[in-house]
């Protein structure tokens, strides 16, 4: 874990087409100092208007997770943010020049090997961690999201689909910069192809191709090069969920373990999360001495 707060050491930059939009979009990813946290900037508007990344901002959660303000919005920002989440990115300016992220590969890889290009930069203002006192749990329809005290941020995700390839697949992740890159980060968005044939049917999935996203027919993967991973499924929802929680505008240090979920789920328990504010509080880790009683302290619970 890191005690000082890091942001990217020199701008990087990055093309692509917006997965439901089908428009090309141009990305920056600039420095910003300490305690700035993520922001997101239209430069296709006039006065170039900003957004921060941060959960009350979030206006949609249909398809992807997308942040407004006054009229204006922000799309499919949740793999950019696993990649500042997971590689502990607390301070960043992103330019875009129209409404909706590229989608790259459809995972955090590519945003992941630029960021790491670009180099990260500690900075003098300390970070500080949401720290999980007592469990907080939101369960409804099959579907659940709790958090539980512990010495690191820890994710458990559970997913289950009614499709021979996918079944029930369960993934635990300890969320660190090397995990993150290796394990977390090459995991790309998946759908069905009937499902496809649905949203384009809607002026939706625009920019779709075997390019960006793992299509699923009724028995195999579409796509060529199959899967990265066995279970590349649960690992990208793990993915989409650093993404969604980063929203709460710190880190974790917390086990949180999800089941079924998505965004609009995930969103719903991040406003559960704020109302419970006697299950957690707000600190700084300023020296390891601090770290190491912390640590202690939660593993003895």
């Amino acid at each position: 874990m890191n005690i000082q707060q890091r942001t990217v050491a020199s701008p990087v930059s990055c093309s692509g087409v917006g997965v439901h939009s089908g428009k090309k979009a141009n990305l920056t990813i600039k420095p910003a100092p300490g305690n700035h946290g993520i922001k997101f900037i239209r430069t296709d508007l006039p006065d170039s208007p900003s957004i921060s990344a941060h959960f009350n901002m979030v206006v949609d959660t249909s398809q992807a997770t997308v942040i407004g303000y006054d009229g204006y919005i922000i799309s499919t920002i949740e793999h950019l943010m696993a990649t500042f989440a997971g590689l502990s990115i607390d301070n960043a300016l992103v330019e875009l020049d129209t409404y909706e992220m590229p989608i790259m590969d459809g995972s955090a890889g590519t945003f992941t090997s630029l960021i790491k290009e670009a180099g990260i930069e500690k900075q003098a203002a300390p970070r500080y961690y949401f720290v999980i006192k007592t469990p907080i749990e939101l369960i409804k329809d099959g579907k659940s999201v709790g958090v539980y005290p512990c010495s690191t941020y820890k994710i458990t995700c559970t997913i289950e689909y009614d499709h021979t390839l996918i079944k029930r697949q369960v993934y635990s992740v300890d969320v660190s910069e090397q995990v993150f890159e290796r394990e977390i980060s090459r995991a790309r968005t998946f759908g069905f192809l009937h499902d496809y044939e649905y949203l384009k049917r809607y002026g939706l999935a625009r920019g779709v191709s075997l390019e960006n996203v793992v299509v699923i027919d009724k028995h195999d993967v579409v796509n060529d090069d199959g899967l990265r991973y066995q279970d590349e499924f649960v690992r990208h929802k793990i993915l989409d969920c650093i993404g969604d929680f980063s929203l709460l505008g710190m880190p974790i240090l917390g086990h949180v373990v999800v089941s079924k979920s998505g965004h609009a789920f995930n969103h719903a328990f991040i406003k559960e999360f704020f109302a419970q504010k006697e299950s957690w509080e707000t600190r700084t880790l300023n020296d390891i001495n601090d770290l190491s009683s912390f640590q202690s302290k939660s593993l003895a619970i």
